[in-house]
């Protein structure tokens, strides 16, 4: 196991991040366990990808008969008024839906006896193999508990051992998970949250059984098969105490949407006929997962003794000043790793919490289309990775006709309308707000990943079947969505900036209500030029859709050019009712030169550096007002700028402010010291950053468009050494860097 795969920790989770987000994670794309690393008292978190609660979908109102009024006022220079107009319809026609959290299946409780007070202590995460370990010395004897959660055999499989036979005496339970990791609502109180109810455990034999019962009345829960190789064991109150063997084996299938009873039968029965070996379940697994993960390696020469330190002393030295090289290497393996542990194909996407939601009433638990479900996932192409994209598409296909209800009654069109927030089994608006029902981006920016995907892979199936339909469903919306002005070109009314409000309406100070409600922002059209450039190009490759390639050429050349600001800089809105407000970590004018590939040097170098000088006056904003996914995200602009240092400044930034122990990320700067918006204690949970650090990583040692690979086009001066790749590069090339230089294999 190479040391730059492996994260090691001195502590166990502790309670100044909530505990259950401090522990170390491990997910087969489906199920997922956080390890706390406790000595005497263990806990294991346990979730589900499909366990949600809380949510609520009633039937979507057509409100889109006050479209005209929204455009009219929007016209007359009245936004304000314009803002709620659809918001307040949907309210008046009694639209209240609640969107989804996911739920916390239980805990597995480990308590074992100390005879002596602990030395030698640490847990480790292996992200080769996805396995978990907690090792410490008491007295004479090292104990050792390890875990993975199995990708080809789809349970968890713990087991606890020690270097002398007849050491091992442990408790064993399965129970709800820890009610102290309650979020309530602002000004909420305790009943506000709906816990599970009908909490059963039942010990039968080398089972435990667990379950309880969800809002929506159906059963979720566990059962456990308890293997003890010597010793003997006993049933105390739902648990299984077992002494004096010589190592325990715990093997662990979860359920959901069922009955308690017919899942405990079938469980058993599963267990039952499987041959429960701790090597062989681990190999087996460490297959299927070590091929995902070692499709790209990533060495920058960092020292060897780094690379051994733990996950503490990288941090400390990170956040003294001088990030260590090793620290980068391990951030970006665990970024790969996270991604591989939260996504399977015919899943669901990794969503801000990945598979890892110990919260009751989680604050952004959910796939975010306005950034951070695209940012969760570009690592995974140039990573050479594609197959974990499979699971976004699955996602999106399947809800399809929520998202064509969406469009059809927020605003008379057709096609398809991804509001920014969705979660499983429901692709409906749910948060009826109007800086997100203005937002019409999301089915586009979407798209991209489905273009790219056939970009890097070359399947031309995948063209025909699933990339095509999706983008002329995209473009059947911006068709009936858009207006014409006096001149021919395009108007997208209304419009939102994600998440900004425009420079005049905002007072002297740069202060105001957040005013989201424009026309023409720039991401809007930057994202159709994309997507009917895409629907061009593929079809005419496929030789499909030929009746209809020249209306979309003249949807294209009715898409206005970028305009400039005094400053020489693109605006953020095309249209003359609103002023750049540069004070906002968000960039969403920029999208043609990142996260599209639209804009580069070599071909356009007087809009590239428009884009430059955009992206330099947004500097104003400073370092106190960025974010886990902000600093990411920069780091990755200034990777396409060409800006090797300053996109290694930004991880630098992220490593000092956002990074916890067991090096997850915060959206906020968490200890308040003037790296990102303050935490105050409270710094919700947040992962895309971890993805965003390893695909900044990627940019910053490749860069590709049809036709073109450009190698290490932002490499920081640190990084004189190493090797990395293979990366896969649009046209499906494979391409690896290595101590003597680049190499640009075919792929096939």
């Amino acid at each position: 196991m190479k040391a730059s795969h492996v994260l090691t920790l001195q502590y166990p989770a502790s309670w100044f991040a909530g505990k259950w987000k401090d522990a170390l994670p491990a997910g087969n794309g489906t199920i997922g366990a956080g390890v706390y690393g406790g000595v005497c008292t263990e806990t294991i978190l346990l979730n589900h990808e499909d366990l949600w609660f809380m949510g609520r979908t009633p039937e979507l109102p057509d409100v889109s008969g006050k479209l005209p009024e929204v455009r009219k006022l929007l016209l007359e220079g009245r936004a304000k008024e314009a803002d709620r107009l659809l918001a307040n319809e949907l309210k008046y026609k009694g639209y209240e839906p609640k969107i989804a959290s996911p739920l916390p299946l239980g805990d597995l409780k480990v308590t074992m006896p100390g005879k002596n007070a602990f030395l030698d202590y640490s847990r480790s995460l292996h992200m080769e193999t996805g396995e978990i370990k907690v090792i410490w010395l008491d007295g004479e004897i090292r104990y050792e508990r390890a875990l993975f959660v199995s990708r080809s055999d789809d349970m968890i499989v713990y087991e606890i051992r020690a270097d002398k036979l007849a050491s091992v005496s442990a408790a064993i339970q399965l129970d709800i998970h820890d009610i102290r990791d309650i979020r309530y609502p602002k000004g909420g109180q305790p009943q506000a949250i709906p816990l599970p109810v009908n909490v059963e455990q039942r010990g039968e034999g080398s089972y435990l059984f667990y379950a309880a019962e969800n809002d929506d009345g159906t059963d979720f829960g566990a059962v456990a098969k308890v293997i003890h190789h010597g010793g003997s064991i006993e049933h105390v109150e739902g648990a299984i105490s077992a002494q004096g063997a010589d190592s325990i084996l715990v093997c662990l299938k979860l359920f959901v949407k069922g009955e308690r009873k017919k899942d405990w039968t079938r469980l058993a029965e599963s267990l039952d006929m499987a041959d429960l070996d701790y090597d062989r379940l681990l190999a087996s697994h460490a297959k299927l997962h070590g091929s995902l993960f070692q499709t790209m390696e990533l060495d920058l020469g960092a020292d060897p003794a780094e690379r051994v330190l733990s996950n503490e002393e990288l941090l400390l030295k990170a956040y003294n000043g001088v990030m260590p090289l090793a620290m980068v290497e391990k951030m970006w393996a665990y970024g790969r790793y996270l991604l591989i542990s939260s996504s399977r194909e015919g899943g669901h996407p990794c969503h801000l919490y990945g598979l890892w939601c110990g919260e009751y009433n989680a604050m952004w638990a959910f796939n975010m289309s306005n950034e951070n479900l695209q940012m969760i996932y570009w690592q995974a192409l140039s990573g050479n990775m594609p197959e974990l994209m499979l699971t976004v598409f699955d996602y999106f296909d399947g809800m399809l006709d929520d998202f064509r209800k969406n469009a059809r009654q927020l605003y008379g069109c057709a096609g398809i309308y991804i509001p920014a927030p969705t979660v499983p089994g429901s692709g409906l608006l749910k948060h009826a707000l109007p800086h997100i029902i203005h937002w019409t981006g999301g089915a586009g920016w979407i798209a991209q990943h489905y273009y790219d995907y056939y970009l890097h892979t070359g399947d031309q199936d995948f063209l025909r079947d699933r990339v095509l339909p999706f983008l002329m469903e995209t473009a059947r919306f911006y068709e009936s969505f858009f207006t014409l002005d006096e001149k021919g070109y395009f108007v997208s009314s209304p419009s939102n900036s994600p998440e900004n409000t425009p420079g005049n309406y905002l007072d002297a100070h740069g202060k105001g209500a957040s005013m989201g409600t424009t026309m023409n922002a720039t991401m809007d059209f930057a994202i159709a030029k994309e997507v009917l450039t895409n629907l061009v190009e593929g079809a005419t490759a496929a030789g499909m859709y030929t009746d209809e390639i020249a209306k979309w050429e003249t949807m294209l050349s009715r898409i206005p050019p970028y305009q400039l600001n005094e400053d020489g800089a693109v605006r953020e809105w095309m249209h003359p009712f609103y002023n750049d407000n540069y004070h906002h970590r968000h960039q969403s004018h920029l999208y043609g030169i990142f996260p599209g590939i639209e804009v580069a040097k070599d071909e356009d170098p007087d809009l590239f550096q428009a884009f430059v000088t955009a992206i330099k006056k947004r500097l104003v904003i400073g370092i106190r007002e960025q974010t886990g996914w902000s600093l990411a995200h920069m780091s990755s602009v200034y990777a396409r700028m060409g800006e090797g240092e300053l996109a290694e400044e930004c991880l630098r930034h992220l490593s000092r402010s956002c990074v916890i122990n067991n090096f997850f990320t915060l959206h906020n700067d968490w200890r308040d010291m003037g790296i990102g918006v303050q935490g105050g204690g409270q710094a919700p949970f947040q992962i895309d950053a971890n993805m965003g650090w390893s695909a900044a990583v990627q940019e910053m040692l490749m860069f590709s468009r049809p036709g073109q690979i450009t190698i290490l086009p932002a490499l920081p001066k640190r990084w004189e050494q190493g090797c990395a790749g293979p990366l896969l590069a649009r046209g499906g090339i494979e391409v690896t860097s290595t101590r003597g230089g680049a190499g640009v294999p075919a792929r096939g």
